[in-house]
């Protein structure tokens, strides 16, 4: 079974395109995740893990939601990342989760993706042509990706260096409690009230009161709420006003064209 977390397009298209591939179920968590649902999963083939990558690991919540998680079955279980460049420790880090749940870890890949992150001040957002670049390289490799998992082999990975765990793991939580926080988001006048951000928000730490979101306190600036704004309302601070907002369903047409539709 492929199972998912994905806010702005990038890590559902992957882990569709793979399920599609090896002909088995696709699962998006986000309903669970948002209420704590913890009932356990049964798959009788191996498990595939598809996860964006915020600041060299997997979501901080998405973790913890995993870690508690049962996964019944199939010991078996693959991690697929997609990134902006860089997957960090999250691989060591899954490997590490699934082997205290008992699992069988069989390696991890992991998929350069557009980037969905206007607030960044280092990396822009990329342009029309950069963006099709990345996801006809993605597209290119669902295949191989796929045929290893349906044959049962190791998903090659490269190695993470000690160096990199040193800088990463205590640099993650330090930039998710000081930088992860929702209160420059605004709502503009174009704010149409329908709720998809409230209701795509993997925290639900967005309401819906008087017509317009407000946000709490809590925050994983996965850009759901900015990225699937069907009005591009919402904006956060000055830093993405006049940035692209990005989602893969604005891409629809050129996917559609690397799946010769």
């Amino acid at each position: 079974m492929v199972i998912y977390f994905s806010a702005t397009g990038n890590t559902e298209f992957i882990a569709r395109e793979i399920a599609s591939r090896i002909g088995d179920e696709c699962l998006n968590l986000i309903d669970r995740i948002k209420n704590n649902d913890l009932s356990p999963l049964l798959s009788d083939r191996p498990w595939i893990i598809c996860s964006p990558v915020y600041v060299c690991e997997m979501p901080r919540f998405f973790t913890a939601f995993l870690r508690d998680l049962p996964l019944e079955g199939c010991k078996d279980v693959y991690f697929v990342f997609t990134s902006g460049g860089y997957a960090g420790s999250s691989g060591p880090l899954g490997k590490s989760l699934m082997r205290r749940k008992g699992m069988t870890f069989r390696g991890y890949t992991e998929f350069v993706m557009p980037r969905n992150y206007p607030v960044s001040k280092k990396y822009d957002m990329l342009g029309k042509e950069q963006t099709e670049e990345r996801l006809k390289n993605a597209y290119q490799r669902i295949d191989e990706v796929a045929d290893i998992i349906r044959d049962g082999g190791k998903l090659p990975h490269r190695y993470v260096f000690f160096l990199e765990k040193v800088v990463t793991l205590p640099f993650n939580p330090v930039w998710c409690s000081k930088v992860f926080k929702a209160d420059d988001f605004t709502v503009s006048d174009s704010c149409v009230g329908c709720g998809l951000c409230a209701k795509l928000c993997p925290l639900n730490n967005i309401r819906i009161t008087d017509g317009k979101p407000s946000w709490g306190s809590t925050c994983t600036h996965c850009m759901a709420c900015l990225g699937n704004c069907p009005k591009e309302a919402i904006e956060y601070g000055e830093r993405t006003v006049n940035k692209g907002k990005y989602n893969l369903k604005r891409y629809k047409y050129y996917v559609d064209e690397l799946k010769g539709k």
